[in-house]
This record gives structure tokens, C-alpha cells and sequence, in this order.
């Protein structure tokens, strides 16, 4: 969908959270520039400052394309980035020793080594928290953390930091480390629990269609397994009634066409039963499935008084429109409405989720004749003389309208009256009067 917000509005749910996911780990970069390596410049004399800066912002640097490659490997797009991890690990733990190098023997005592004692704590947690995006399972993931904190440790007292000293830097560690390897494992979670929501609920889509065509066929099995099988039978006494010259085997014959007749009638039946959608059955449907699927669905407009083919054909509508709004779409409202004015029954489909019926493009979704998509609803609603019109209605509105002119001796009782200006005017219906 173009206008404003459209690349943002055009996105599914799990390609939203993954963008805002990216973008957070596109964010830590700056965070540890701005955090660490910039108040080096008030504190330490330069050129160490410049030195510090340019070492934190290459890890930074590191620690983004890491970031964006381990999340490519989470989602199985591509190999885990095995060297660019040890990269990241090796320049992790060089620059963490040169800062605290740095804040024990560099010059200007106390703030020189507050600075750069800040840039060796900063610099292994945003370290241990990018590379706990290659790490599954959370008690590796504490035992990455608590080993950083260790390492600070053993680390910081050989290099001249008193005991309590090293324990604080190591419980600085800790903390910080654990914050981001949280963050980190937590961000992964989420975006892969929507992941699999969303498959989830396209499997629901198929499994609906799948349980649909299982009752298609068991129908059609029972129907004509049993008539098959008498055919079977009653064709093969006819034969044998033949060969022996007896004129039975034209009654059984005559059975057999019987038979076969009556076969063809129920099979059109449960075809017709098959086509054919009633239209209270079907709202009261999509209110139930779109509310379960937490868009917000309100239903209006009269119901009872419309011919049955009518009623057929709005229904499929309501059927099509509902499946591809949770399919294709990724609306937060719905609103269905049915108006009757001037001869005409209008029913409107509108969601916020911008793609509808047939993807969301208002072109045909099925080729002509396959009954699926726009394609097919025109098919049908053709039958009735009806019209079908789809397309974007504004900035974030998808809008299906179907319009069937009612028979001149068909008049809903509840058909509302036109206002004075000449528009017509919708009538409510309370939720419960459709569903009922």
C-alpha cells in the first residue's frame, strides 16, 4: 500500500516485531559509542581518548554485524557467522585488557582510570550479550555470563586492582552482561513465538480447508458408495438373467436406471449443499473466528427477509472475505455491514489490515472458473446480478463491497427508510439477533 506509513503498514506481524528487533540491536551500537568511548574524551588525555574511541567504536561496529548475521541464523536463513563470533569474542576481550591497561597505568590517576575502568565493563557486556544470540539454552547462556564476570576477576587483580576492587568490576560485569544476554535471548524468543504463531494460524486456515474437503468426500462416499454397489450387483444379475434368455433382466435393468437417477439427484444435492452458504450461519461465523483471532468484529445490518440465493451468495462473500482478512491481512478491526435501500442489498467488508480479498491488491486472487478469490465471488454474485468492487479505501482501510439487486415481490421486513436527504440509512442489528 503506497502513502505514508505504507512500507510500515504493508508488513505482516512477525516481519513488524522482526524490524523492530533488528533495529534495537542496530541501536546498541551507538549506545556503547555515546556511553563509553565518547566521556573518554573528558577524562583521558588524548591520543589515548582517541585510541579508546576508535577501539570501542570498531567493536561496536563488529558487535552490529554480528548482531544482524546471528538473527539471519535463529530465523535458518543462513549458517551461523562461526568467525565473525570469534572475531567479536577476540576483540572483546583485547580491548576490555587495554582499557583496564589503561586505567591503571595511563595518565591523570582517578578519572583517567574511572573512564576507562567504565570502557572495560561496557565493552564485555555488550560482548557476552551480542554473542548470546548464538547461544541456546539458558544455563549456557548464565554460564557465559558468570564466566565474563570471572575472567574480569582474574584479569583485573594480576594486573595491580586490589581484591575489592576486582570483585566489584566483577559483579559490574555481572550485572551488565546478564542485562544484555536477557535482552538478547528474550528478543529471540519473541520473535520466534511469533513466528510460529502466525504459522499457527495459517495451518488453522489450511487445516479448515482440509476438514471441509474431508466432509465434501465423505459425503460424496456415502452417497454413492452404496448406489455403486447396488448398480454393481443388479448389472451383474442382469447379465446372468440375459445369457439365460429370461426377461427379468430387463426389470433389473430398469432398476439400474432407476438407481443411477436417483444417485445423480443426490449428488447434485450435495454438491448444491456444498455451493450454497447461509448468510446469518456465516457472520455469526466470521464474528466468532475474527474475535478469536483478536480483531475486533462488529456485525450490522438486517438479515432474515433476503431470498435464499441471495443469502447464498452474500454468504460466500462473507466466507471469502473473513478467511483472506486472517490469511493475507493483519487487521486489529472489522466491520461487516448489510444495507437494504432501493431494490438493493449492499453488503461491505472493511478492514484496517489493508490486504483483503485476494491479497489485498483488488485483483483476482483465482483464475475464472476455480471458485476461489475475487474470481469466483464475481461468478457467483453473476448468478444474482450482482457486482463485486475491492480495493483500498484510504491510507490503512481494505474495503469489499457486494452489491445484488433484490426481485421486485422481495422485501425485507426489516429494510430500512432512506433519510430525507435521499442516502439510505443502515439499520443495526444487535450482535445477538445475528448470531442467535
Amino acid at each position: 500500500m503506497g502513502g505514508r506509513g505504507g512500507w510500515w503498514r504493508g508488513k505482516s506481524t512477525p516481519a513488524k516485531v522482526e524490524t523492530y528487533t533488528r533495529w534495537s540491536f542496530h541501536t546498541f551500537p551507538f549506545i556503547e559509542v555515546a556511553t563509553f568511548a565518547l566521556p573518554t574524551f573528558g577524562y583521558v588525555p588524548a591520543p589515548v581518548n582517541w585510541i579508546l574511541f576508535l577501539l570501542v567504536s570498531a567493536h561496536a561496529a563488529v558487535a552490529a554485524v554480528t548482531a544482524s548475521l546471528t538473527l539471519d541464523w535463529t530465523r535458518g536463513r543462513r549458517p551461523l557467522p562461526v568467525r565473525l563470533l570469534w572475531a567479536l569474542g577476540t576483540a572483546t576481550v583485547v580491548i576490555a585488557v587495554v582499557s583496564l591497561v589503561v586505567a591503571l597505568h595511563g595518565p591523570r590517576g582517578a578519572d583517567n582510570g574511572a573512564a576507562a575502568g567504565t570502557v572495560f565493563v561496557g565493552v564485555l557486556s555488550f560482548g557476552i550479550g551480542t554473542l548470546a544470540l548464538a547461544v541456546r539454552g539458558t544455563r549456557r547462556m548464565v554460564y557465559g555470563v558468570l564466566g565474563a564476570a570471572v575472567g574480569a576477576g582474574a584479569v583485573a587483580v594480576p594486573a595491580g586492582v586490589s581484591a575489592p576492587g576486582a570483585a566489584v568490576a566483577a559483579g559490574a560485569v555481572v550485572l551488565a552482561a546478564g542485562f544484555f544476554t536477557f535482552t538478547s535471548a528474550f528478543s529471540v524468543w519473541l520473535l520466534n513465538a511469533v513466528y510460529e504463531l502466525d504459522e499457527a494460524r495459517e495451518t488453522r486456515a489450511r487445516l479448515a480447508v482440509a476438514e471441509e474437503r474431508l466432509r465434501f468426500g465423505r459425503d460424496l462416499h456415502d452417497v454413492m458408495g452404496r448406489n455403486l454397489a447396488v448398480v454393481a450387483l443388479k448389472s451383474e444379475l442382469a447379465v446372468q438373467l440375459a445369457r439365460r434368455g429370461r426377461p427379468e433382466a430387463v426389470e433389473q435393468m430398469v432398476e439400474v436406471q432407476r438407481i443411477a437417477r436417483e444417485t445423480q439427484r443426490e449428488v447434485r444435492e450435495v454438491v448444491r449443499g456444498y455451493r450454497e452458504a447461509d448468510l446469518r450461519t456465516e457472520l455469526a461465523g466470521a464474528q466468532g473466528v475474527l474475535t478469536a483471532a483478536g480483531i475486533d468484529c462488529e456485525v450490522s445490518g438486517p438479515v432474515t427477509g433476503l431470498p435464499a440465493e441471495i443469502q447464498s451468495a452474500l454468504g460466500w462473500v462473507v466466507r471469502e472475505a473473513t478467511t483472506n482478512v486472517l490469511r493475507h491481512g493483519d487487521a486489529a478491526r472489522c466491520a461487516v455491514s448489510l444495507l437494504v435501500a432501493e431494490g438493493r442489498v449492499t453488503l461491505t467488508v472493511e478492514n484496517d489490515g489493508a490486504p483483503g480479498i485476494g491479497g489485498g491488491s483488488g485483483t483476482d486472487a483465482a483464475e475464472p472458473g476455480r471458485g476461489s478469490g475475487l474470481a469466483g465471488l464475481r461468478e457467483r454474485l453473476r448468478e444474482v446480478d450482482g457486482v463485486l468492487r475491492a480495493g483500498p479505501a484510504g491510507s490503512d482501510l481494505f474495503r469489499l463491497t457486494a452489491e445484488v439487486p433484490l426481485p421486485p415481490d422481495s422485501v425485507p421486513e426489516q429494510a430500512p427508510a432512506p433519510e430525507p436527504g435521499g442516502a439510505p440509512r443502515p439499520v443495526p442489528h444487535p450482535v445477538s439477533e445475528v448470531t442467535s
